[in-house]
């Protein structure tokens, strides 16, 4: 017995398939082999109804006789092996026969004699009353001049027949048994040769479910479980990479926490046991106040990464000049590259306007981003060159720097969220993260190109804003407030698609 699953509709579904195929082969061969022997029988009888009413009618239209003569000459002339022949009038009463049951009462009324009656060769196919035995009874009319114009009816039985019939059925329902239990063996090996590497993916993604995700789908597997092993491996091994990237992330959040927290925690308590002159204080307080910055980036930069993974991003656009938000950015972190001296310089066309349609605290937060990071990664005494330009109606926004580089190894995974190329320059990992997710938002892209030990160069391209657009904003822009929109990072993202 086969246990229910899979296997067993398989096996069910070829079984009935098969059978119903047998079944409606082995009717239509029975009924045509029926219907050849039949059919086979009525010729016999007809042809020979037809020749003897060609022979006989005219030579006893031309020899009259008594009716008595005619019905004996008629039962001995006409008589045909394996059949009983009768002589009916034109009322179906049998006046003669070929057998010893001869009954002049009897009035048949069975569809060949109508058939017979109206000219035609008559066929019935029934049972024998008092007998019930299967029969077959052709008829025709015969004229034989004056009012001698009689029914000639053959009987003959189908019992021999219908019992090769029967026997050729039995036979050919043997065969159909003997095919099914073929059939039956094949369909389990089938069944079992798709089962068993379902089974075992199975199994294996149960252990993935308890968390064994080291164990992987082992064996060659074809077409769609081939595409469902890869598919479960692939899954299992990004599970773990994220899991160790969460593990790195909270690891390194933790530290970057923990840092300033101590710092306030131990200005607050030095401060707290008093004693100290007021320049002590002011840089205790100062020191606070920076660490608590420090926190407060560390969460929005968190909050912004939550909302772009949720959607719910929102943008305030307008048009906004790349080349003032480059400028604006230089002179945010001109104080930490002097820190660090490092030189900045932006080359553009001052004469121009690079706009585009954004949100502009927004693009500040990216730009600010990249030169923080070039600033960070940068050598004392180095340069970061920025530029701004327009090509085929794109703006192009570039930050080149001269530091430490990304090796080929890491340049493709910098962008993924918590990635740290070194976790001990601090940080959440979802700086260029958030980045590319804002520069997405503004329908542009992020390329980075970079060389470990030369530097690294991050372009941002962004389509212009249309003139239309543009002066449409510039002209509502003089009046009481800036013409902008609201967009979800589910819209922007839809639109992109739909392009």
């Amino acid at each position: 017995m086969i246990k229910k699953g899979i296997t067993r509709q398989i096996v069910l579904h070829y079984f009935f398939v098969v059978f119903l195929a047998l079944l409606l082969v082995e009717f239509v061969f029975m009924l045509a082999v029926q219907r050849y022997y039949y059919e086979s029988i009525y010729n016999t009888i007809s042809t020979h109804i037809s020749n003897s009413k060609d022979f006989f009618e005219p030579i006893a239209r031309e020899n009259t006789t008594e009716d008595g003569n005619n019905l004996s000459r008629l039962l001995v002339n006409l008589a045909l092996s394996n059949t009983e022949l009768e002589i009916l009038d034109l009322n179906g009463r049998v006046l003669a026969s070929s057998t010893a049951f001869e009954s002049d009462r009897a009035v048949l009324q069975t569809s060949d004699i109508m058939q017979a009656l109206n000219g035609d060769m008559g066929r019935w196919i029934g049972r024998q009353p008092g007998t019930g035995e299967s029969v077959m009874a052709v008829s025709h009319k015969f004229d034989l001049g004056g009012e001698n114009t009689y029914v000639i009816r053959y009987l003959t039985s189908l019992e021999d027949v219908n019992s090769k019939l029967l026997n050729m059925g039995l036979l050919a329902a043997a065969v159909g048994v003997g095919v099914l239990a073929i059939v039956l063996i094949i369909s389990i090996g089938m069944a079992n040769s798709i089962v068993r590497p379902i089974n075992n993916i199975t199994a294996v993604s149960a252990q993935m479910a308890r968390g064994r995700l080291d164990v992987r789908v082992k064996g060659n597997y074809k077409h769609e479980l081939g595409e469902l092993a890869s598919t479960l491996n692939f899954m299992a091994h990004e599970i773990v990479r994220s899991n160790q990237i969460k593990d790195d992330f909270i690891s390194s959040i933790s530290h970057e926490l923990r840092t300033p927290l101590t710092s306030i925690k131990g200005w607050s308590e030095t401060l707290d046991s008093g004693g100290y002159d007021p320049e002590e204080t002011r840089i205790g307080m100062g020191i606070i106040s920076k660490e608590t910055e420090r926190l407060i980036g560390l969460v929005e930069e968190m909050l912004d990464f939550s909302k772009l993974q949720q959607n719910q991003m929102k943008l305030v656009k307008g048009t906004v000049n790349i080349r003032e938000i480059v400028q604006e950015t230089m002179l945010n972190v001109w104080a930490k590259a002097e820190q660090k001296q490092v030189h900045l310089k932006l080359e553009t066309d001052e004469t121009r306007a690079y706009n585009v349609h954004g949100d502009g605290n927004r693009l500040k937060q990216v730009f600010l981003n990249i030169v923080d990071n070039a600033i960070k990664f940068s050598h004392e005494n180095s340069w970061i060159f920025l530029s701004v330009k327009e090509e085929n109606g794109q703006i192009i926004a570039a930050v080149q720097d001269t530091g430490i580089g990304i090796s080929e190894e890491h340049l493709i995974k910098v962008r993924d969220r918590f990635f740290q190329v070194n976790h001990q320059n601090g940080g959440t990992g979802l700086g260029l993260a958030i980045t590319q997710e804002l520069v997405e938002l503004h329908e542009g892209t992020i390329t980075m190109q970079s060389e470990l030990g030369s530097g690294t160069t991050v372009t941002v391209t962004l389509p212009t804003v249309s003139e239309e657009m543009g002066t449409e904003e510039s002209v509502t822009g003089s009046g009481d407030a800036d013409v902008t929109d609201e967009r979800t990072a589910s819209d922007t993202k839809s639109d992109i698609e739909k392009s």
